[in-house]
């Protein structure tokens, strides 16, 4: 139920617009004048006016007091091209022509609120990436991590290619989105393409794009990632596994900034710029000849090196620390922090996965704790060196059989109705359709098993 502000001075439209406003709560004023003073004190979520004359000034005058993404309804006798254009212009949502019925302005409402809600998700969400790309929000207590985000932020707003190199899971993906978010091109596209895990023969086509009749199955035009990020940037996640030929595209697009679709014969131009991540040895793979030599050159023009989780163990538990807090809003899960030996066992793991270990390991621990802290009882880290062995008075689970067993108890108890078991283990439908799958957990009731 919204909250709407109706000004009419006409019984008879009142009593129309009512009716089709039956599902919320309607506060009425017959004037202008009278709305504006009950605006300095109350808040609507949709004002629907009727206005007759100096449509562009009453709008501009209604829109400055209220909240942003207040959706203002303009209802008029008025049938003149001009004056719905102005009116609109000036920044109402509709323009409802009398007579009018009830299901028309009851429609109109409906459609100014789904336009509010999506305008606030918006706005939300902007702001949530704001933080998310924030230089100084990024958790860079050692000295190498303080390095690199000095390093960033300096070339941020620079238009040369980025290489970012460092082991898998160390973060470059999102030091890439910050990167972006930083530069001058933060407004346009930033896309992001994993060469290692889209298959060699769909690439080309992912990259470039392809026209209709390229090949077995193309049945229409297809804009290329390149395409879509014109303007803007593109993240190319391990570089090192583009094959010589599409290395050669590439080269041409970072050379000329142009390309054409698969099967197409027009040349397309881009402004793009390009920052490319490898956990590889770029230098090794050219003196191999698998890695372009000119291509190395294109992308090694500003380089970063990211260092592993264990080469900044300073990192380690601020790290843990966010992750957790992260972890527990996607889930919906309250703790208060670490038991004591959590942290100790943290900071002597080497972390093969790096941060990315790290998260799932945290995760895991969210999904499989009965208390209200992380305990070493539902830590389980593979790879310890001798030195990191846990006490032998915490004995650790193994977390893979046990995460496994939770899932099936659940759905037992939910008799096999996957939203039920959801809800009893307090995480989303995506995050147990993907702990399903994880374990190939199945069941003759489930219609994808059949």
């Amino acid at each position: 139920m919204a909250k709407v502000l109706l000004v009419e001075y006409d019984q008879t439209w009142q009593n129309i617009a009512m009716q089709g406003l039956s599902a919320h709560k309607v506060e009425c004023s017959t004037a202008l004048s009278e709305a504006y003073k009950r605006l300095e004190s109350e808040v609507f979520d949709v004002i629907v006016v009727s206005i007759e004359t100096n449509y562009g000034d009453n709008v501009r005058t209604l829109k400055s007091k209220l909240p942003p993404n207040t959706p203002v309804l303009v209802a008029s006798e008025q049938t003149k091209t001009e004056n719905v254009v102005q009116t609109i212009r000036t920044g109402a949502f509709d323009f409802i022509v009398k007579p009018y019925n009830a299901a028309r302005i009851g429609v109109a409402v409906e459609q100014a609120l789904e336009n509010r809600a999506l305008r606030n998700e918006i706005d939300y969400l902007r702001r949530t990436q704001d933080i998310t790309y924030d230089f100084d929000r990024i958790i860079a207590v050692s000295p190498a991590m303080g390095k690199v985000i000095s390093t960033l932020k300096r070339i941020a707003d620079s238009e040369a290619t980025i290489l970012i190199t460092g082991e898998t899971g160390t973060g470059k993906s999102m030091l890439s989105g910050t990167v972006h978010y930083n530069s001058r091109r933060r407004s346009k596209p930033f896309v992001k393409i994993n060469c290692a895990n889209i298959p060699e023969t769909l690439l080309e086509s992912e990259l470039f794009g392809h026209e209709r009749g390229a090949f077995t199955g193309a049945t229409k035009t297809r804009t290329g990632r390149l395409e879509q990020a014109n303007g803007g940037s593109v993240f190319l996640d391990e570089i090192g596994e583009l094959t010589p030929a599409l290395q050669a595209k590439l080269l041409r697009v970072l050379e000329e900034k142009c390309f054409e679709r698969l099967g197409g014969n027009q040349t397309i131009r881009t402004d793009i710029r390009i920052i490319a991540a490898t956990h590889k040895n770029l230098e090794a793979n050219v003196e191999a000849g698998t890695f372009r030599q000119d291509l190395y050159y294109r992308i090694n023009v500003l380089r970063v090196h990211l260092p592993a989780l264990r080469e900044r163990a300073e990192c380690i538990e601020p790290l843990s620390k966010y992750l957790l807090e992260k972890t527990c809003r996607e889930l919906k899960k309250n703790f208060n922090g670490f038991a004591p030996g959590v942290m100790d066992l943290f900071k002597r793991h080497t972390w093969p996965g790096n941060v990315r270990e790290l998260s799932n390991t945290i995760e895991r621990a969210v999904l499989l704790e009965e208390s209200n802290r992380i305990t070493l009882e539902s830590i389980s880290v593979s790879g310890f060196s001798q030195k990191a062995d846990p006490p032998s008075s915490k004995p650790i689970k193994d977390l893979e059989t046990s995460e496994k067993d939770l899932l099936v108890k659940a759905l037992e108890l939910a008799d096999w109705v996957q939203k039920d078991a959801a809800i009893r283990l307090g995480v989303t439908a995506r995050k147990l359709n993907y702990m399903i799958r994880k374990h190939g957990i199945t069941h003759t009731r489930w219609r994808r098993n059949k």
